[in-house]
C-alpha cells in the first residue's frame, strides 16, 4: 500500500472513515482551547469497533496542555490496556465556526501516535485534512514521521 492517498472531499473516503471524521469533529464541541480557539478533535476506531475520542486541553502554564491525539491515545490504553488501533481521525475547527479546518498531527503527538504503532506491532491508518482541504489517509505513523526516535528493545 502506498503511504498516503489523497482524497478531494470527505464524501471520496469510506463510510467507516466519515464516521470516524464525524466522531472526531463532534468531540472538537469538547475541546478546551480559550488561548488558540483552535479546536481539535480525534477518534480512534478499535479493533473490538469501539470508538474512542479525545480534544486539545490547552493550559495558561504552557506548555501544559495536551493535544487531542495524544488525549485519546492514552485514554483508549488507560481503558484497556489490551486495545489495538485500528484507524485515528484528527480534525479541526477555529472558535465559533462549525467547518473544518486543514489540520495535521504536530510532532510530538506523531512520535506517540507512532510508539503505539511499536506496542501493539501494527500500523493503523491515520485520516486528516491537509492545507489543500483535501482529505490524507497515510497507511500508518510511521509514515508520517520517517526519521522517528525508536528504541529498539520494542
Amino acid at each position: 500500500m502506498d503511504d498516503f492517498v489523497i482524497y478531494k472531499s470527505l464524501q471520496d473516503l469510506d463510510e467507516q472513515a466519515q464516521e470516524l471524521i464525524q466522531k472526531a469533529k463532534q468531540a472538537t464541541d469538547n475541546a478546551y482551547a480559550p488561548y488558540s480557539n483552535f479546536f481539535v478533535g480525534a477518534a480512534l476506531l478499535l479493533e473490538d469497533g469501539s470508538i474512542v475520542t479525545g480534544t486539545n486541553q490547552e493550559n495558561a502554564a504552557y506548555p501544559s496542555g495536551m493535544c487531542a491525539e495524544r488525549v485519546a491515545l492514552y485514554s483508549a490504553i488507560s481503558q484497556n490496556p489490551q486495545a489495538v488501533i485500528k484507524r485515528m481521525a484528527v480534525v479541526a475547527r477555529k472558535k465559533d465556526f462549525d467547518a473544518l479546518t486543514p489540520a495535521t498531527s504536530c510532532g510530538q503527538c506523531r512520535q506517540v501516535m507512532l510508539e503505539f504503532e511499536f506496542r501493539q506491532h501494527k500500523p493503523y491508518e491515520i485520516l486528516m485534512q491537509n492545507q489543500e482541504r483535501q482529505w490524507v489517509k497515510a497507511s500508518s505513523a510511521r509514515s508520517l514521521l520517517p526519521f522517528c526516535f525508536t528504541n529498539e528493545s520494542l
